[in-house]
């Protein structure tokens, strides 16, 4: 009997590192995902949809509405918003002399994205097409920046009578390893991915917010009015699981889409910053152009991959060419 009291001691005395660890990581992850539902209200609070709202094929868009004049549709990346291309000053410096709708894509700022959907750029490219006709925008120069230019290719090879032309910024057009993409990928997993985005994933992007930011800018300085788009709105989880499954869409749609590039007929402006770290220009913008014939290519010195926020002049040039094509 003796012995076998011993045993239980011995096997409950194993037991408590395994124990006391285990409630260390469960009062950590629940005080985590506290620390991540306060700051998500907080930042819906300070920063509210200052857009309109568009309920299209069962989905709510979110959109910013500037000026008058030829159309020109924004698209932005992954991992951002609508604002982007306010805060950038792209958006208002082309309601100067054009109509111009910025959508939030689905799942990001204050759009939805309903589960039961991949969104592909091919499925995003159609939820806007039908958008702009309930809007009643007709032949708009679709302009995407980075993710945002794989809508914008989708849109023009699906329903290339619909649009005037295409403006690309920093795209990622032909397929490659990309393994930041499946690293990335993570918060779209399946219940592991659920805690992570809801836990640890937005308290340590929200560390490594200026090391990234750093990085989609470099070799240029971070400008004071990136300043202006709230980290967290960003490191929300609903946001972090549209940024995460983008990532993993995002090497094979490159793929689907450029068999069709030859498709092509309309113009196209392709730009991209000539230091870009992110996404090669080499390997992408500069190969699209020598593909398309009826393209043109800027890459600007000295800018990486968010270029339009020192470069907007020469964009908005560039759309308004399009714009104007008779």
């Amino acid at each position: 009997m003796s012995n076998e009291l011993s045993r239980v001691r011995a096997a409950s005395r194993r037991a408590s590192p395994a124990l006391i660890a285990g409630a260390v990581i469960g009062a950590g992850l629940a005080a985590a995902y506290v620390a991540v539902r306060v700051k998500t209200a907080a930042v819906e609070r300070s920063h509210p949809p200052l857009g309109s709202f568009i309920e299209v094929d069962g989905v709510r868009l979110h959109y910013l509405a500037r000026g008058a004049g030829p159309a020109v549709v924004l698209l932005h990346g992954n991992g951002t918003m609508a604002d982007d291309f306010q805060f950038s000053g792209l958006l208002d410096r082309l309601a100067q002399s054009h109509r111009v709708i910025a959508f939030d894509r689905p799942g990001f700022g204050y759009s939805e994205r309903p589960a039961g959907t991949d969104w592909t750029p091919e499925a995003q490219g159609q939820l806007f097409h039908s958008a702009l006709k309930e809007l009643k925008i007709d032949q708009p120069v679709v302009v995407g920046h980075s993710w945002g230019t794989l809508v914008a290719l989708a849109m023009a090879l699906d329903y290339p009578q619909d649009v005037r032309g295409i403006a690309l910024l920093g795209g990622y057009y032909y397929p490659s390893l990309r393994v930041d993409a499946f690293v990335n990928g993570l918060a779209a997993v399946p219940v592991v991915g659920t805690l992570w985005r809801y836990t640890a994933a937005p308290l340590l992007g929200r560390l490594l917010w200026p090391a990234v930011t750093k990085h989609l800018f470099a070799p240029a300085k971070v400008p004071a009015r990136f300043g202006q788009l709230p980290p967290w709105m960003a490191l929300r989880p609903s946001q972090l699981q549209a940024t995460a499954a983008e990532n993993g869409l995002m090497v094979p749609a490159a793929k689907r889409l450029s068999q069709r590039y030859g498709e092509l007929a309309m113009p196209v402006a392709l730009l991209a910053g000539h230091g870009d770290k992110l996404i090669s220009p080499k390997k992408n913008s500069r190969r699209l152009h020598a593909e398309l014939e009826n393209s043109t290519l800027a890459m600007p010195d000295g800018a990486g991959h968010m270029f339009h926020y020192q470069h907007t002049a020469q964009i908005v040039d560039a759309i308004a060419a399009l714009a104007d094509r008779k």
